[in-house]
Parts: C-alpha cells; structure tokens; sequence
C-alpha cells in the first residue's frame, strides 16, 4: 500500500507525528516556508490589485524536490503546517507546489501533538481555509508595503540600515513617550504617618496608617505639617472606632495565552519573549520522554483564547481531586472569558496530567522545565477553586484623626496549593504574588470601643515618582491591551527594536535611543497614521475581518495604501538630510587628536574620529569591568560579537590577544593563583570557577550560583 504523505512545519515535530501514525504515513517537513516575495525587489503589482509575486525560497530547491516526489508516490496528502494564519499560508503554498487542487480536503490541524489528537486530525480533512490565507498575505502585503517603501526614504534622510515597520513603529512609540513622560516628570514631595499600636504595654505592636483628618483623605506636604500633626498625636488617645470581619475569595488565574506566558516568563524566570518562545516551541513539537518516547508536552503556544477542552477538564478535576481532594474542586469546571480572540484553538496547558515536571525533569533541560512547570502549575490552578482569606479592617480614632489598619490570614489554599512551595504554615508565600492580600500582617483580635497604647509615631517623607519604563512584560500587556499586533508577533517586534538601535535593555528596561527619537519624530510628523496606536489596533481588526470572511483583502489595501503613497511622496520632497544628534567622547583619536564621537551602528554604539572623511578611524566602546589582564595587565573590557554575544577581552587588542567569554573577577584562586572566572553553563547555571583547566578546584567546584 503507498503511504499517506503528511507535511508538517518542524523536522521534531515530523518525527513524533510519524511514530504515532504508523508504517503507513510518511511525514516530512517543510521546515517552514517555501515560497515567499523576493528579498531583492518589491514584488507586490500595485497597479493590478496588489498582486504578489511569489517564488520559491533560495535554497529550498532540494527539499521542494523531495517533497514533489513523496507526493507524486503518495495516494493522499496531508498539509498539517501549524494551526494559525501562518500554518495556512503555509500550506496554501504547499499546496501550489505539490500541485494539489485548492478545494481538496488536504489540510488537517491539531492543538496538541498526542496520539489521540493526530489520529483524530487525519480522520477530519478540509479544504484549506482561504479567509485566513488573504488575511495572511494582507498582512504580509502591508508589511512589505511599509518596509519596501519607507524604510528606503529613512536610509537616504537619516541613516542606512534602518528599518520601519508598521507593529515596530507603535513599539518604539509607546517606549519614547513613556521615556518624554520620565523627562517631563516633577516630583512632589508627600508624607505618610504610621502609628505603631498596642493593646497593652507588653503586647506586640502592629501598623495602623493615618487616612483622614476632620474627616477628609489625608494631604501632608512637608515636614513641618508633620511634626505638627505628631505632636497632637502624642497627646491623643487612641479608640478603636469600627470593626470590620470579612472573608474574602481570591480567584485563579485563567490558563496561559501567548502574551500572559510571554509576561509570566519575564516577571518569574526573567525569559526575554523570543527565548519563551523558542523553549514553548521545543516542549510543543516533542521532547524524548525516557520510555513514553518522542512526545509533544503542551498545546499550541501561539493562542489568544483561554478555552479549554472538556476532556482536558475532565483530566484536571479527576487530577485536582486525588492529589488535593474535593474540597479544591468547583462544582463546576471554569470557562474564562476571553477577550477578543479568534479562538482558533486552546489556551496552552499539558498535553497530559500523566507527565508532571518531576517525572519529565531527568529529560528536559533547565529553561525547558522551568517553563514546563510554569504551564502546569498555572492550568491545575485554573481549574480549581479560589483560596480565601479572613480579613480584618479596623478604623481608630485620635481626637479629630483616623487611622486604619488592616490584616488578612490564609483560611483556605485553593488554587494556590498547585503552586510549588506555595503553603507554608497557614500563610500563602507564592513567589512573586501580586496580591494585596499577601502583603497584609496579621492582627490582634480588637474590639469596638477599646483604648490602645501609642508606642511610636513615624512620619515618612516621600516622593512621587515617574512611571516606570517598560519590561519585557509590560510591554507585552501593553501591546495586546492596545490592539497592536498580534501574540505570535511580539518577540520578533521586540527584538527588531533593540536590533536597529531604536531601543537598549538597561538593567531589563527599555530605554529609547537617540536615534529611536529622531526616527519616531519623523514619522509622526510625515506618516502619523504608521504610529498611531488607533490606526494600527484598527488595522488589526481588519486583519481579523479579512480572516473571518466579511471583507475584501483587496479593499483593505487600497483604503491604506492611497493616502500612505500621498504621505510617502510629500515626505520625499519635504525632509531633508537629518542630522543625528553626536555625543562626544573623553577618548582622543590616536590618529588626528580630535575628541571622537559616540555614534550608532548596525551592531550598537562605536567610536568614530568627527574628521571623517578625512579621518575613517573608528573603535568600539569598551566597558572597563574593573579587572586586569592575565597576559599583559592591561584593563580587561566588555566587548561584544557581531551577533551580539558579550565576551571579554584585553584593551590592548591586537597588541594583546587575551580573551574569554566568561567574565574575569579580581579574586585569584586559593589553589594556583590563577584569576577567577564566572562561568556560565550551558543549562543557564553560573558558577565561580578557576580559570585554569588544569586546576584541582575546577574538578570539586560545587559553587554553582
């Protein structure tokens, strides 16, 4: 019998499928796309309704020819690309190749690569959904569009290499307001008043805080106001005036969509967007499991809907119940509301409750698992019931002052006993919770009408301050509370920005350059509608139009290309060379003695002589990291490969050859006396090691950080 060719995305993910199918189906990868527009021209016919010119990718020739053979010897073909927009594109373009009719039921999908879910996929052929391909190839069309057409006006005006694109744009946008805002910001000064009770002389204090005064919300805005106010306190006394008991319900979480993984990910294992990304995408196409095999770990990573399958949910509560027991379990299994979502597949959540982390962990690396476990704890959690708090707020009055104090104890854990190391003594110390509740101390049990002792009075200046720059994940929330772009569009935005200059990562924030400045006053001057966070979430609403079938791709493009090329023709004529702001430097050319300038490039900051061009001479920045060479003794400096990669290296280079990528430290080791090193381990580890290989320390190191 001649085998079924299936085509899937990923050679890991060909692998797996193959072993659930059987001797019967061949599964090859297409390792991606096959064809796509041109790199070397625009390759979009405005003129003749913006009709794409596609052509098979360079490179990819050999493996097309393989693919149009195993489907010449094949009976039936199965497009199974990923289940998204892209995923169909994709498989439309398969289908071109291969010479499949494009209302044949080729194209099967699935949400989660087990045996069950694949066997059942090859069972359930459709044709290929061509709503969602049109709205992939606007998308493209808009991208290069915007690409081809402006980027090369910000070479001519500005700089080459730089780029435009419409999600990037609004990213950058929304990081250099955020920044004018920190400029722009004035600090006031404001004073908080804690009084620091008992209710007898020998009983434990706890912190009530001043909230009225004469019963309006409190307003102290110097030192002065304050100690005016203390000194009346020291003389009031101090009446408990209201008690309140309560219980209160802090729900779970719904499980993880893309951009709420991409924010977790930063916040809890400090994970940039592309890496949870690239570790999802890895637990998602299938990990060797010991004796289970080769077998996919979680659902589809790229989903902005929280919907779970009843099957799914039927595994968690039977789960729920045995290791928690009933009382963790709701009576009903719980549906999350989504936001706007296309709901094409799941929320992301294990394939299966019969491998939990500490079964996988001996075949999963350490970034692998910890995102493993990140998903696992957070969809048993979604499915179980709230935890509750006792609360007690109590109100006290001194003379024409009122303070409040509150506190919370833990009654019952609910979801939060699915998180590691989450209970602990009847008191919730989830790592990084985010609930008010977990910041509330216990308090004595006080009753209305009773006196209590002052045992302190501490006045606190503050400041206010400016909002703070944007993470990784605030970012992300940001980006998807607007509307701008898409989920699986994030981490390739985020690392475009960084990569052109437009932004720098200092100490985990964003930070706007120079150039990101220029560029974004630019287009908000000449192509305001390319940074306008309205126009670009609208623009993504049309893409969703497009993909549900209610409108014209063809429309959507020329309502946004006429006025764009208006733009693009005035711009050319109106913007002049700009300039870029230069930022000299305390480093004298060696060459010609003129103080050179910092400038930006293609792979970050240099130093170049100001008399170019009659001077070419440039050097990169270097950051002295405090430690002398080995070698020479020369200062050692933080420098930086082309793609990016830190290294370390001697300031006297070529002179000097010395260089290392793990960071020198000034200590030497106790052993040889060689210099220390930080090592950093391919499993993300670090450890504080000898630099010397041949050293007896290196082989008992047990340091690890």
């Amino acid at each position: 019998m001649t085998k079924a060719l299936v085509v899937v995305e990923s050679p890991a993910k060909a692998k797996t499928i193959e072993k659930f199918l059987g001797k019967n189906y061949l599964v090859k990868a297409s390792m991606g796309h096959l064809r796509d527009l041109p790199k070397s021209q625009f390759g979009v016919d405005i003129e003749h309704g913006f009709e794409p010119k596609y052509i098979n990718i360079r490179g990819k020739g050999e493996l097309i020819k393989s693919l149009k053979e195993a489907a010449k010897n094949a009976d039936t073909v199965y497009l199974a690309t990923d289940p998204d927009r892209e995923g169909e594109a994709i498989a439309w373009h398969l289908a071109h190749i291969l010479n499949i009719p494009e209302q044949t039921t080729c194209r099967i999908e699935f949400n989660e690569i087990t045996k069950p879910a694949i066997q059942q996929a090859v069972k359930k052929p459709r044709p290929i959904n061509m709503p969602r391909v049109y709205a992939q190839q606007a998308r493209r069309i808009l991208d290069r569009i915007v690409g081809y057409k402006l980027s090369p006006l910000l070479w001519r005006k500005v700089r080459k290499g730089l780029s435009a694109g419409r999600v990037q744009s609004v990213a950058v946008r929304l990081i250099c307001d955020r920044e004018k805002e920190i400029q722009a910001f004035i600090p006031e000064e404001y004073w908080t008043i804690t009084a620091k009770l008992k209710e007898k002389p020998n009983s434990k204090a706890f912190d009530a805080e001043l909230a009225t005064i004469d019963g309006k919300k409190l307003d102290v805005n110097n030192e002065a106001q304050a100690q005016r106010i203390v000194v009346e306190l020291n003389q009031a006394e101090f009446i408990v005036s209201d008690v309140k008991q309560r219980e209160r319900k802090r729900n779970p979480y719904p499980p993880f969509i893309t951009s709420s993984l991409q924010q977790e990910a930063a916040r809890k294992l400090g994970f940039t967007s592309r890496k949870t990304m690239m570790v999802a995408q890895q637990l998602y196409e299938g990990l060797d499991i010991g004796q289970a095999g080769q077998v996919g770990l979680i659902t589809y990573m790229r989903t902005d809907s929280t919907r779970v399958a009843e099957t799914a949910q039927q595994e968690a509560r039977n789960y729920i119940e045995s290791k928690f027991g009933s009382d963790y379990l709701p009576d009903k299994a719980p549906v999350y509301a989504n936001k706007k979502s296309q709901d094409a597949h799941e929320a992301i959540r294990p394939t299966t409750l019969g491998l939990p982390p500490e079964a996988v962990a001996p075949s999963l690396s350490k970034d692998q698992l910890k995102l493993y476990t990140l998903i696992w704890e957070r969809f048993i959690a979604s499915q179980m019931n709230p935890a509750i708090y006792d609360t007690l707020t109590v109100e006290i009055t001194a003379g024409r002052y009122k303070f409040k104090a509150t506190g919370s104890q833990l009654k019952f854990p609910g979801f939060l006993a699915a998180f590691s190391g989450a209970i602990g003594k009847g008191k919730e110390v989830e790592q990084n919770s985010d609930s008010d509740l977990d910041n509330e101390a216990t308090l004595p049990e006080l009753k209305s009408g009773q006196i209590l002792k002052l045992y302190k009075l501490l006045p606190n200046q503050h400041f206010t301050e400016p909002p703070p720059r944007y993470t990784e994940a605030s970012l992300v929330k940001v980006l998807e509370e607007k509307g701008i772009g898409r989920p699986s569009t994030y981490a390739p935005t985020i690392e475009t920005i960084v990569e052109r200059g437009y932004v720098e990562r200092i100490d985990k924030k964003f930070q706007p350059t120079e150039l990101g400045f220029v560029v974004l006053d630019l287009l908000k001057q000449y192509f305001n509608k390319i940074v306008d966070v309205e126009f670009t979430a609208g623009m993504e609403d049309q893409l969703d139009d497009i993909a549900e079938g209610n409108v014209s791709w063809f429309e959507v493009l020329e309502q946004f290309y006429g006025p764009f090329a208006n733009d693009l023709s005035f711009a050319e004529e109106a913007i002049g060379h700009v300039e870029l702001p230069v930022e000299v430097s305390d480093v004298a050319c060696e060459n010609c003695g003129r103080m050179m300038v910092i400038k930006q490039g293609r792979y970050g900051s240099f130093l170049a002589c100001p008399g170019f061009p009659a001077c070419r001479n440039t050097k990169p920045v270097l950051k002295d990291i405090g430690v002398k060479c080995p070698k020479c003794g020369g200062a050692i400096v933080e420098r930086q490969t082309k793609r990016r990669r830190i290294f370390y290296g001697c300031e006297n280079y070529p002179e000097c050859d010395f260089t290392t990528w793990d960071m020198p430290l000034k200590e030497n080791c106790p052993v040889c006396g060689a210099y220390m090193i930080r090592h950093k381990y391919k499993n993300g580890g670090f450890a504080t090691i000898c630099s010397s290989e041949s050293c007896s320390s290196r082989q008992t190191s047990d340091n690890k950080e």
